[in-house]
């Protein structure tokens, strides 16, 4: 349990008990600034450690990033010193570190000098510093358009979005598509300067070749230029020949080819319905029709452990997609995985990010988007590789927070970007299907009013 006189910082502070597997633990902490110095004086299993820093923040804002810097920094000095354990980000909580990073860069500053002192790994500081120098030709942003597809042939143990199996939610399909070509041709006043759609879900290919189009259809209607276009494809036992012909006629260059891992038995233990023969199949069927595409891999599934890990990364290599994104299990509310778990110790985790990193180099992969999430195994992060001057836009102008995203669909989130302003707005869309069918009308004039 955490006593702190300053309740604005329990939750940075959680976040670092949390990494370090403590959050039960007692813990006592006082924070005061005076000077130009901020302090932080922890109690901890009947020990004081006191910490001090000097800065001069210019305004309120400021001086609230500063304090809850410092003071997770402060209790991360005290856990690692307790448990021996470094941590691969340090004291670094947040999602975004390459934000973070780019945030100190525009500044004059050097962003190594924050994450040394953040207690950040010199690994993790080079993948930053290269993602960086990947990003630099995108930096002037961009407005991006998501559509949101929830429908997935089968949930799995992992995931948390508000799909559920096809069979389940078919009655709501045809509604459900009304209400999406609506909302898309609602927004058609804010899409100039889209330069990227990303269709995602769910799993998008589980619909029907004509539901597909009616989709696409819609998004021709407002975007008459051409742009990035994704389509988050999915799993491969809902692919057909069909889906792939329509979506590259309407104008979709990229592909996700989602198979997680290349070993059957962790695909029949998350809930998965397909082999990995059929993502070999799937793979071939797309390449035929040009599209880029990507595949994702999770570390940490089921009971794997480094050679099935290793096994995945190598049959995804000599794929040579020209994209390919490693994402770290991460416990997520609302997946099944979550429901007698508190907290992710995945042996060879951390190996098995640092092979990803030695293979994908190796194979002529470079890393250009990265985030983090709560709760995920090791502490460490999801990355997207990609061959050179293959970067998926849509990527890097959502996770750098670089654009505005105008999101359409059912738990959809769309953000308008006020850098100047170092301020995000946001409008969000009911999670629930049929609430949102029923609020549809309120929701498209909400969302007009939120672009003006």
């Amino acid at each position: 349990m955490l006593n702190t006189n300053s309740e604005y910082l329990r939750p940075e502070i959680m976040d670092v008990l949390r990494a370090f597997d403590c959050e039960e633990e007692e813990f006592a902490h006082y924070f005061s600034y005076s000077g130009g110095k901020f302090f932080n004086t922890i109690e901890y299993r009947n020990r004081f450690y006191d910490f001090e820093d000097d800065f001069n923040p210019a305004n309120d804002l400021e001086f609230k990033r500063y304090a809850k810097r410092f003071s997770k920094l402060a209790f991360y000095k005290v856990l690692s010193k307790s448990t021996g354990v470094e941590l691969p980000w340090g004291a670094l909580t947040g999602i975004r570190p390459t934000k973070l990073a780019f945030t100190e860069q525009t500044a004059g500053r050097d962003f190594e000098e924050l994450f040394k002192k953040l207690c950040v790994s010199e690994s993790n500081i080079k993948i930053t510093e290269q993602i960086l120098r990947e990003q630099e030709p995108f930096r002037q942003g961009g407005k991006s358009l998501y559509v949101s597809l929830p429908f997935c042939p089968t949930k799995c143990d992992y995931c948390s979005f508000v799909t559920a199996p096809i069979q389940k939610t078919k009655q709501y399909v045809a509604a459900y598509m009304d209400c999406l070509v609506r909302e898309i041709e609602s927004v058609s006043p804010f899409v100039n300067g889209v330069r990227s759609v990303y269709i995602g879900g769910g799993t998008p290919f589980v619909l029907s070749a004509a539901e597909l189009e009616m989709v696409y259809k819609a998004i021709s209607s407002i975007i008459k230029t051409p742009v990035e276009y994704t389509v988050e494809a999915g799993r491969p036992d809902v692919f057909t020949e069909e889906k792939l012909n329509i979506s590259r006629q309407n104008g979709v260059n990229r592909i996700c080819v989602n198979p997680q891992s290349f070993n059957d038995e962790t695909l029949a233990a998350i809930g998965r319905k397909h082999t990995a023969a059929q993502t070999l199949k799937a793979y071939e069927m797309a390449q035929k029709y040009g599209f880029d595409i990507n595949i994702d891999l999770i570390a940490g599934l089921a009971d794997e452990g480094l050679s099935e890990f290793e096994y995945s990364l190598k049959t995804a290599i000599n794929l040579n997609p020209e994209n390919i994104t490693v994402h770290t299990l991460s416990l997520k509310s609302g997946a099944k995985l979550k429901e007698n778990i508190k907290q992710l110790h995945v042996g060879q985790i951390g190996q098995m990010i640092a092979l990803s990193r030695e293979m994908l180099t190796a194979a002529g992969y470079i890393p250009y988007y990265l985030y983090r999430q709560k709760y995920q195994a090791g502490g460490l992060e999801n990355v997207g590789w990609c061959k050179p001057q293959k970067a998926c836009v849509y990527n890097i102008d959502v996770m750098e927070e670089l654009g505005d995203n105008i999101a359409v669909g059912a738990n959809a989130i769309s953000k308008r970007v006020f850098a100047a302003e170092e301020r995000i707005e946001r409008f969000a869309t009911p999670k629930d299907i049929p609430t949102y069918i029923n609020k549809i009308n309120q929701l498209i004039s909400n969302r007009i009013e939120f672009f003006k």
